[in-house]
């Protein structure tokens, strides 16, 4: 007989009906849990698997035990999480050309929360990959998520003098390589509603005026779509690269929309999504331009999704 605590997918009982403690409180921290798991992981789809792993092990603990049950939510869905972690990193090993986080997309409010958006968007997700796997989870639950060092400890199998110099070692690596600082999505919305209208005409001058000298643009087509090799970096190539590139795509193919808290560009081509381009923002400048083309990172970008801290 199927356990009446079975749920779907999103996380919502089976069968309809008032769902019973365990799954009340799985469904009131569902979106932090996911949070916690994307920002680790850089996956919604892996950060999907690392829910329904941690409920398989919710649905086994006596509620009766548990003195704080969304701490204990965490622990489980973060051991899970790093888990994954370091299978994914070989992978990654193997993986053909840059490799981008999963882009996501999500609701309006969460750009709300600077800090949050901050915190998801592209550049800061692949500061964290610099980390190890412990450094990543420490720096997020305590960093993004306030948890106090001993709740950390027990997430991640660490005594708590160990976690705060996990902690400070990780805060030092981050602050050395995150990006120039948080940026707001007013002015990230007024820099792309500008390059939105350069690269749809493909108007080449219009793009050099809004690209940081500096600036670097990475394709992840994970062997599967057509995407560069090496990172671009240089107003000029990458204005030539994106006139070229963007030519086929009109006003009407591109779009902008909510991606990993800010605003960013969603190319259609024959009604299907092709690419995303996640973009950094600094000082009304573009620095970065994050190309995602793998189909793979795609899949998960056909509804919203709720992040929390």
């Amino acid at each position: 007989m199927e356990n009446e605590r079975t749920q779907d997918t999103a996380g919502q009982p089976v069968g309809g009906g008032r769902a019973d403690p365990a799954t009340e409180t799985f469904v009131a921290h569902r979106n932090l849990l996911f949070t916690v798991a994307y920002e680790m992981l850089g996956s919604a789809a892996d950060a999907e698997d690392v829910l329904q792993e941690t409920w398989l092990r919710w649905v086994g603990v006596d509620l009766g035990s548990v003195r704080d049950q969304r701490a204990y939510l965490v622990r489980i869905a973060t051991r899970q999480a790093l888990s994954r972690l370091r299978t994914l990193g070989r992978r990654k090993e193997s993986y053909v050309g840059p490799w981008l986080p999963a882009p996501l997309l999500t609701a309006p409010d969460v750009a709300e929360d600077v800090e949050l958006a901050d915190s998801v968007s592209m550049a800061m997700l692949l500061v964290l990959e610099t980390l190890s796997p412990v450094e990543r989870a420490v720096f997020v639950l305590r960093e993004v998520f306030d948890l106090g060092y001993d709740e950390i400890a027990e997430a991640v199998d660490k005594s708590p003098a160990a976690v705060r110099q996990i902690a400070h070692r990780a805060r030092a690596h981050v602050a050395a390589r995150r990006p120039r600082g948080v940026v707001s999505p007013a002015e990230t919305r007024h820099a792309l509603d500008a390059f939105q209208r350069a690269a749809a005409t493909g108007d080449l001058q219009g793009l050099l005026d809004i690209l940081a000298p500096d600036v670097v643009f990475l394709g992840d087509g994970g062997g599967i779509k057509q995407a560069l090799q090496q990172p671009v970096v240089g107003a000029d190539k990458v204005a030539r690269l994106l006139a070229a590139g963007l030519n086929r795509a009109t006003t009407a193919a591109l779009r902008l929309a909510q991606v990993n808290g800010c605003p960013a560009l969603v190319l259609r081509l024959d009604g299907e999504i092709d690419t995303v381009v996640a973009v950094r923002v600094d000082d009304g400048l573009i620095t970065g331009l994050y190309a995602v083309r793998n189909p793979e990172k795609l899949s998960h970008m056909g509804q919203e999704t709720a992040l929390r801290r």
